[in-house]
């Protein structure tokens, strides 16, 4: 019985082995997602402006 719990346990990783990494290609950035990153920075500056006068009152 200790045989096969072995042999199951030596040939178990065998089979979960992964394959190789294949490294994505990056894409060009698209105008609209540079409009889009305007937009949400513009907005972060904003949240930030909005936050540092509520703490500066206080």
């Amino acid at each position: 019985m200790h045989y096969l719990t072995y042999a199951i346990a030596a040939f178990l990783p065998t089979s979960a082995h992964a394959e190789g990494f294949i490294r994505p290609i990056p894409l060009a950035q698209t105008a609209a997602a540079e409009w889009w990153f305007l937009w949400a920075s513009v907005a972060l500056l904003a949240a930030l402006l909005v936050v540092h006068m509520l703490v500066r009152r206080r």
